[in-house]
C-alpha cells in the first residue's frame, strides 16, 4: 500500500525559509519521479517542483530560483527547500508521483505571514 507522509510545514515570516519532506512507502521510489503540489484556499492543486529518477529537476515559474526539490533514494524521501518565502506561497503540500497520481497524503501546512 503506498504511503505518502508529508511533514515540515508551519508558520513563517515572508522571506523566511521552510524545509519540507515527504517519506514515501509501498513502491520503488528509486525509478519514479516525484513532484511537489499544493493548493491554496479556494484554488486547484498545483504542481511546484519535480525531480526525475535520476535527478533532472523542473519548477513552475512561481517558485523558480526560491525554492529547491531533491530526493533521497536511500531514504524513500523527497524534499522541498522553501527559501524568500511570500504570502502567495500559504498553502497545503503535498508530494506524490506525476504520473501515477497515488491516493494523496494528509499534506503540511505552510503559511506565510508577518
Amino acid at each position: 500500500q503506498v504511503q505518502l507522509v508529508e511533514s515540515g510545514g508551519g508558520l513563517v515570516q515572508p522571506g523566511g525559509s521552510l524545509r519540507l519532506s515527504c517519506a514515501a512507502s509501498g513502491f520503488t521510489f528509486s525509478i519514479y519521479a516525484m513532484s511537489w503540489f499544493r493548493q491554496a484556499p479556494g484554488k486547484q492543486r498545483e504542481s511546484v517542483a519535480t525531480v526525475t529518477s535520476s535527478g533532472d529537476t523542473n519548477y513552475a515559474s512561481s517558485v523558480k530560483g526560491r525554492f529547491t526539490i531533491s530526493r533521497d533514494n536511500a531514504k524513500n524521501t523527497v524534499y522541498l527547500q522553501m527559501n524568500s518565502l511570500k504570502s502567495e506561497d500559504t498553502a497545503v503540500y503535498y508530494c506524490n508521483s506525476p504520473a501515477r497520481r497515488w491516493s494523496w497524503g494528509q499534506g503540511t501546512q505552510v503559511t506565510v505571514s508577518s
